[in-house]
């Protein structure tokens, strides 16, 4: 069977948490809902918590605001890219669209999500990634100067939208690795999403690139029914407004982090396999980033804990892993290490570890859905989960781009 899709993400969902908006009370018990879509239900609520209200006397009306409310470092839902406007039903994020342009003249269109100025990521909305600053390594990242229209004009760095994203599956019932991959969008040797701002305190910015070389008109799909030859795959919908700015809504991908229920945006991965599966841009310059360090002095990176051969089945609230995402076509529903408001660690630039649940630990019926990284590691230590094919567990050495939006809890 042969996947060929443009927009339509193999590893990734479209209706997240559609039911969450069945419950109607209070202020407090809206934000709740909102918050708290189905769990335990399969396809794609298989992530986001349930309401309290469950084996309750009383509805959900009743129950109070969640402790996060009151300090975002307690249980409960986050906003954490607070620059852009959340839609829990479409599993999606409207954010600020802006415009560059390269030496050459080329326009870059882009999106902000993370940056080095903890007080700029405050008034802005994003995040704060301090591991950033020690990025700039190799090609990992790029130059930009800020110009008197408050523009930045970018050094290098080239993304071509154009390829037809196509996926083919490895032989049933591994479909993954898959037997060939060509992502929907390739980046040139030089492209990376990360700059440094010159002429601005030499912060660096995660910005990726969601359109390059187009005029706002051909770009203005306001209303969905996007032209994904001209954008990022991950883009629903696109309307710049004429003076380099406008809005971009990019979809989510549902994640844990410490058994905490989360989304994130992928938008560029080192490799071409990642790239593919998971609807971002293939930028090789990434892969300049050093990977395998996660925590130590100077890193750049967090880990991210990916399950080759999870439990598969499209209602089996166990599912998870790379083979039921192309398969079961939802979420992987991977772990990650640190997240803001729960570590202090956190980095959009994630090093991809890829492991697999061994025969035996599947024969003995242990395998099943993990969503916290020390209980992965604790699996791999017991020798129930290795690298691919009973290789040793680590880095794979692939770096993705993967901005945290929203906790859960």
């Amino acid at each position: 069977m042969k996947l060929m899709k443009k927009g339509g993400r193999i590893a990734g969902a479209a209706t997240r948490g559609s039911r969450a908006l069945l419950w109607i009370g209070s202020l407090a018990a809206v934000t709740l809902a909102l918050s708290m879509t189905a769990f335990a239900g399969g396809g794609d609520e298989d992530g986001a918590p349930a309401p309290p209200s469950i084996g309750a006397d009383v509805p959900v009306t009743y129950f109070g605001p969640m402790p996060s409310s009151v300090d975002k470092k307690l249980v409960g839902p986050v906003q954490l890219l607070r620059s852009g406007t959340l839609d829990h039903k479409a599993g999606s994020i409207e954010l600020p669209l802006y415009r560059g342009k390269l030496r050459n003249g080329k326009s870059v269109w882009y999106i902000l999500t993370d940056t080095t100025d903890k007080d700029n990521a405050e008034a802005l909305g994003i995040n704060h990634s301090a591991k950033l600053a020690y990025a700039n390594v190799g090609r990992a990242v790029r130059k930009a100067w800020l110009q008197k229209d408050a523009s930045l004009l970018f050094d290098r760095g080239a993304v071509d939208f154009s390829p037809k994203r196509a996926l083919v599956p490895g032989a049933a019932p591994n479909a993954f690795p898959p037997a060939s991959v060509t992502p929907g969008s390739v980046g040139d040797r030089f492209y990376t999403p990360l700059v440094r701002i010159e002429n601005a305190g030499g912060h660096i910015y995660n910005a990726p690139v969601v359109a390059f070389d187009k005029t706002d008109a051909q770009i203005k799909f306001c209303a969905g029914n996007v032209n994904h030859d001209l954008v990022h795959d991950r883009v629903t919908k696109i309307c710049p407004n004429g003076n380099g700015g406008g809005t971009v809504t990019v979809d989510t991908t549902l994640i844990f982090s410490f058994a905490k229920p989360s989304l994130y945006i992928s938008m560029e991965a080192s490799d071409p396999v990642p790239a593919t599966l998971d609807n971002a841009t293939f930028a090789p310059a990434m892969g300049d980033l050093p990977t395998g360090r996660d925590d130590s002095a100077f890193s750049a990176i967090e880990r991210l804990f990916v399950i080759a051969n999870g439990p598969m089945g499209r209602d089996n609230p166990q599912r998870q892993g790379l083979n039921s995402a192309i398969t079961d076509m939802q979420d992987p529903l991977q772990v990650i290490g640190g997240i803001p408001t729960v570590a202090l660690d956190y980095s959009p630039m994630w090093d991809l570890n890829l492991g697999e649940w061994t025969p035996t630990a599947i024969a003995r019926g242990y395998r099943a859905r993990v969503i916290d990284e020390f209980q992965y590691l604790g699996l791999v230590r017991q020798g129930h989960i290795t690298g691919p094919g009973g290789k040793k567990f680590g880095s794979t050495g692939i770096v993705v781009n993967c901005p945290i939006v929203h906790r859960f809890l």
